[in-house]
Formats: structure tokens, C-alpha cells, sequence
């Protein structure tokens, strides 16, 4: 009963406020709504306080309000977690005030905004590369900033994001049989992330992508393919002599090997043949 009539209070208040809020909307009176879109916004009731501000906004356009009411507005949208209105009217207020001391704040927002829109690593990564060049680009505007070590991190926290999704693309390839495809997709991982903790760790993905490529491969082309197997233990062994995969990438080695001396005796035995004729 008593879960009840708590329920009933609720909803009364509730749709007391709703009531009030559309009175506030319909009024002709903008200093009045003015003064209630503080309101709001004080009270942390941003739905409210955005679209009293978004009505405001050519109201006072022009006006010595307008700053203050834009940066409330783009604080507004992002504590509701609409980022993507938050980005944009963050990057509208350094636009439109470059010399406001608030400037460098919403230059951070804006860029922070996209972090916060950032995906899973399944899908698409585009406003985590858009967060890297944002935050970059604040460091080398502001690289006094207090806020600059937290771009750093967060650079890194999105390169970390993006270095997951790709590895995730060559072993989606090395799990579908596509070894070749793998092996060239974890060289790339080697590429475009030198200093990944991760390195040694690619690079025997690689040849083993590689070897599984060359023993599929059809007797003509193995020779070739099991060569580059083991020229690549050999660049290993010599980066990575420490590494935790140095045995097993090695244990490749006497298998190529052997196979290459197969291919070679059959060769001679074959050119042999071949002679005697």
C-alpha cells in the first residue's frame, strides 16, 4: 500500500512539473524563460534547460548573454550524454568566442565528446581516430594545458582501441583459412604500431600465418614459401631473442627444413629420371 501511494505521489509531482514546464514553454515572455532556463540548468533538469536555451539562442544572439547561455547549453547536452549535440556546440563556442578563457575548456569537450561517442571494438572507429586527432591537436595548441596528460592518455587509451581492432581483422582471417591475408595484416599490425608491448607477439602470428599459407600451397610454389618461413624465424630470432614465443616460432624451423629437402631430393630424383630417358 504503502509502495502505492509513494507511486501515486510520483507521478502527481511529476506530471506537476511536466504541467509547469509546458506553461514555461508556451509563455511570450523570453526574460521569463530566460530566467526559468537558469533555473533548470542550476537544478541539473538539462532537458528542460536545453530547449528553453535552443529557443533563446536567436533571442539572445548578440547579446552579452549569448557565451555564457552557449557554453551552459553544450555542459547541458553533454551531462544528458548527448554527445553528438555536445560535440557540435562545443566546437560552435569556440568558433564563435576563439578568445574566451573558456575557449581551451570546450576545445578538451569537444574532443572528449567524441571519446565519449567511441564504440565497441566490433564496429566502426571513426570517432575514436576523430577523438586522436582532436586531443593531438589540442596538446600541440595548448601544451601547457593542464588537460594536456589527459589527451595523452586518452590518445593512447583510443590507439590501444584501434590496435585491438585490427588484430581482431587478422585473426578473423587466420581463423577463416585466409593465411596469407593474415600474415600480411599482422605485418601491417607491426607497422602501424612500432611501439606496441605486443610486437614479438604479431610477428609469430605472422609466420605461423605464413607457414600454414606455405604447406597449403601447392608443391611448385612450397620451396619459395617454406625459404620465407625461415628467413622470417631468422629476422625474429635477431629482434625478439628473448621473447616468450622464440620456441615456438622455432619449432617451425626443422619442418620447413625438412620439407625444403624433400622438394630438393625429389627435384634431383626427378631430373635424374628425366636424364636417363
Amino acid at each position: 500500500m504503502k509502495k502505492l501511494v509513494f507511486f501515486i505521489l510520483i507521478c502527481a509531482v511529476l506530471t506537476s512539473c511536466a504541467s509547469k514546464f509546458s506553461r514555461v514553454l508556451k509563455s511570450k515572455d523570453n526574460e521569463y524563460k530566460y530566467k526559468m532556463a537558469e533555473n533548470y540548468y542550476a537544478q541539473k533538469r538539462y532537458s528542460y534547460a536545453t530547449q528553453l536555451f535552443d529557443e533563446l539562442f536567436p533571442y539572445v544572439k548578440g547579446t552579452p548573454r549569448f557565451e555564457d547561455m552557449h557554453y551552459k547549453n553544450a555542459f547541458a547536452y553533454y551531462y544528458m550524454k548527448d554527445y553528438l549535440n555536445a560535440e557540435n556546440l562545443f566546437k560552435s563556442y569556440v568558433d564563435n568566442f576563439p578568445g574566451s578563457p573558456r575557449a581551451e575548456e570546450c576545445e578538451y569537450m569537444r574532443a572528449y565528446s567524441f571519446f565519449k561517442q567511441s564504440p565497441k571494438v566490433e564496429l566502426d572507429q571513426t570517432p575514436t581516430s576523430k577523438t586522436m586527432g582532436l586531443m593531438q591537436a589540442f596538446i600541440n595548441m595548448h601544451p601547457g594545458s593542464a588537460k594536456a596528460k589527459d589527451a595523452a592518455a586518452l590518445i593512447d587509451l583510443c590507439r590501444a582501441k584501434l590496435e585491438e581492432k585490427d588484430f581482431k581483422s587478422a585473426e578473423l582471417y587466420y581463423n577463416l583459412g585466409y593465411y596469407k591475408a593474415a600474415s600480411i595484416v599482422f605485418e601491417i599490425l607491426i607497422d602501424d604500431y612500432p611501439d606496441s608491448e605486443k610486437t614479438d607477439f604479431y610477428k609469430s602470428l605472422s609466420i605461423k600465418s605464413y607457414y600454414k599459407y606455405a604447406e597449403l600451397s601447392i608443391i611448385d610454389k612450397q620451396e619459395e614459401r617454406f625459404e620465407k618461413v625461415l628467413a622470417e624465424i631468422t629476422d625474429f630470432n635477431e629482434r625478439f631473442p628473448h621473447s616468450k614465443y622464440f620456441k615456438e616460432v622455432n619449432s617451425l624451423k626443422a619442418p620447413s627444413e625438412h620439407t625444403i629437402k624433400y622438394i630438393k631430393d625429389l627435384k634431383d630424383e626427378q631430373a635424374k629420371t628425366a636424364t636417363q630417358r
